[in-house]
């Protein structure tokens, strides 16, 4: 977090405290944006010779967070319901008289407002996809290393056939991966934001724009951001595609966090992360901290994008609370899914993988893990029936199967029925 934020500090966040993330939607960077917004806004004019080119310097000079008091205009942000008319008024004061009327010429407090959430949006899925990349290669190189490792199989909480760890990691990295393209999508679709009071662009006609449906373009340039198609004021397909790919990002990493808590459990303790986390009673505990906050992040995800989806309904032309409904939560679930990512990152890279824990209970159940295999090769030789019938029997009866006359001929080593994951694996590897 910046100096700047003093009342946001995170205190009840440790999820994403500290994390690029944060510092990429604090109230500092938030306020950057706006004034960035500003900013290219009569740079577009300029450029269509609707402004002098020194009041574009003079703006752009002008919007400086660091020049403005964050506090004093979130105070006054309640008069109009939203900082751009207070930040306005301050920034026009900061340029000067000689310029100051080329601030926020023809545009509305929500033409500002949306292209400064889509700067502040970019910013961080960069920041977030720079930390799905690293997690993808982690889960990568493991899904390599531990190709053949064979584990059990879990189904409905108990052991069902084996599979191996490889596979498991593979199939993690393929989530990962399908967050990064869905990201990726979105990021290179934000638009910028630019229609008048009520979509329009009539007030930039009044000030001497011979074809105003240019300026949404020359904006959008200056932004490093789409052009839109239309003004989007009550269209808000934007902030739906954002709510999207977060709320599935935070679902996939917590789908990877998930299974490390489970197996890194007291009694499984097949996996392990890297440096756990401490107890405040426990001297003797390391916990699986990184996974917990992913979990907690992915648990939270969904109705914060439920909101987001709800503002779809946004009334006429500018909508009053759908609009202004956005903001906190859109910023909750960048900051989640960007702390998610960064724990996703040192989870993946300092997990501790235990193949012997693996091997060991993959004996758990005295040969039963392969009864499936045991039922397929038996039935010819006994018929469906009475096969099923013997397995079952012996499975009610505890005793490992090896001991079983009938079995004697049998393979039973576990390791031999892991199908095709080994091939999966490598399929799933190929992907870029």
């Amino acid at each position: 977090m910046t100096s700047a934020d003093p009342d946001d500090t995170g205190l009840l966040a440790p999820g994403w405290t500290g994390s690029p993330g944060a510092s990429a939607t604090s109230d500092t960077a938030y306020l950057q944006a706006l004034l960035d917004a500003e900013a290219a806004l009569t740079r577009a004019q300029a450029a269509l010779g609707l402004a002098p080119a020194e009041a574009a310097s003079a703006v752009t000079a002008a919007a400086d967070a660091g020049r403005f008091d964050v506090r004093s205009l979130a105070g006054r942000a309640r008069a109009g319901g939203n900082p751009v008319i207070p930040l306005v008024a301050d920034l026009t004061k900061a340029v000067g008289e000689a310029y100051g009327p080329h601030v926020h010429r023809g545009a509305t407090s929500q033409d500002i407002m949306d292209t400064a959430t889509m700067l502040v949006a970019a910013r961080t899925l960069d920041l977030l996809l720079a930390d799905l990349a690293r997690a993808e290669r982690a889960l990568s190189r493991l899904a390599a290393e531990h190709r053949d490792t064979a584990l059990p199989g879990r189904t409905l909480t108990q052991h069902a056939v084996p599979t191996t760890f490889g596979l498991k990691a593979a199939g993690w990295r393929a989530l990962v991966l399908d967050a990064r393209d869905r990201v990726t999508a979105v990021r290179d679709s934000l638009p910028a934001q630019l229609g008048g009071a009520a979509g329009t662009l009539a007030a930039f006609g009044a000030y001497g724009a011979g074809d105003p449906t240019g300026l949404p373009a020359a904006y959008a340039h200056e932004l490093g951001l789409r052009e839109p198609e239309l003004p989007w004021h009550t269209l808000r397909t934007p902030v739906a595609d954002l709510a999207g790919c977060l709320a599935f990002t935070a679902g996939a990493l917590g789908k990877v966090a998930v299974d490390v808590l489970t197996l890194s459990r007291t009694e499984i303790a097949e996996l392990a992360e890297g440096s756990g986390g401490g107890s405040s009673a426990m001297p003797h505990k390391s916990n699986p901290v990184r996974s917990t906050l992913i979990v907690a992040a992915a648990r939270r995800a969904p109705q914060l994008a439920a909101t987001l989806y709800g503002a779809l309904v946004a009334e006429d032309e500018r909508p009053a609370g759908a609009w202004h409904a956005e903001w906190e939560p859109l910023r909750e679930l960048l900051r989640l899914v960007g702390g998610a990512a960064r724990d996703a990152v040192e989870l993946a890279e300092g997990l501790r993988v235990r193949p012997d824990v693996m091997r060991e209970h993959l004996d758990l159940t005295h040969g039963l893990i392969v009864s499936e295999r045991l039922s397929a090769e038996l039935a010819p030789v006994l018929g469906r029936a009475r096969a099923k019938e013997l397995l079952t029997r012996l499975a009610s009866e505890g005793r490992p199967l090896a001991e079983a006359p009938e079995l004697a001929d049998v393979d039973l080593d576990p390791t031999h029925y892991t199908g095709t994951a080994g091939t999966l694996t490598d399929r799933a590897l190929e992907r870029r």
